[in-house]
């Protein structure tokens, strides 16, 4: 019995260690879907005198990036929202998170601006709010201010072929 325990314990280890092989960190489910998109008031980036409220969304199938300039995945990611974004009439709303004012400026200056507006949210309280942990994130929210769809990490084409288009097409029938 004695020997039996640490074969018992490895095999526990083992069995644990198989299942994480096949798990997706991009699909971390989220409390928030189906719920509202937590109510804020933000400055822009853009024009801090102008503030946004959670009414942006009510009426238009939404997209939210949240993003930061010293992320380097939300760097190759912008680009590809850059092209979605002339491809297509998205209503793409930005949430710069954890970041300089002057440096959002200039990064969406320099790279170019896709969003609609962003919002900005430098001690990352609406971050916490969505439940963000690692960025890039995107949320899909349907034209009543409901949360659709989360992804943890970048988007990319293929993701936007397969996942979000059509999703954002079935929310907009």
């Amino acid at each position: 019995m004695r020997f039996s325990w640490p074969l018992f314990i490895f095999i526990i280890i083992a069995v644990f260690l198989w299942k994480g092989l096949y798990l997706k960190p991009q699909e971390l489910p989220s409390v928030l879907i189906g719920r509202a998109f937590p109510s804020f008031k933000s400055s822009t980036v853009e024009d801090p005198s102008h503030h946004v409220t959670g009414k942006i969304f009510l009426g238009k199938v939404s997209i939210v990036n949240i993003f930061a300039t010293w992320c380097h995945n939300c760097q190759s990611e912008h680009a590809v929202w850059m092209k979605l974004a002339h491809q297509h009439q998205l209503h793409i709303i930005g949430i710069n998170y954890h970041d300089d004012l002057k440096t959002a400026q200039q990064w969406l200056h320099h790279f170019g601006d896709p969003y609609q507006f962003t919002i900005f949210d430098p001690k990352g309280k609406l971050g916490m709010d969505l439940g963000v942990y690692g960025i890039p994130e995107t949320f899909i929210v349907d034209t009543k201010g409901i949360i659709r769809y989360r992804h943890t990490g970048p988007i990319d084409e293929q993701l936007w072929q397969i996942q979000l288009l059509p999703l954002i097409e079935k929310l907009k029938e």
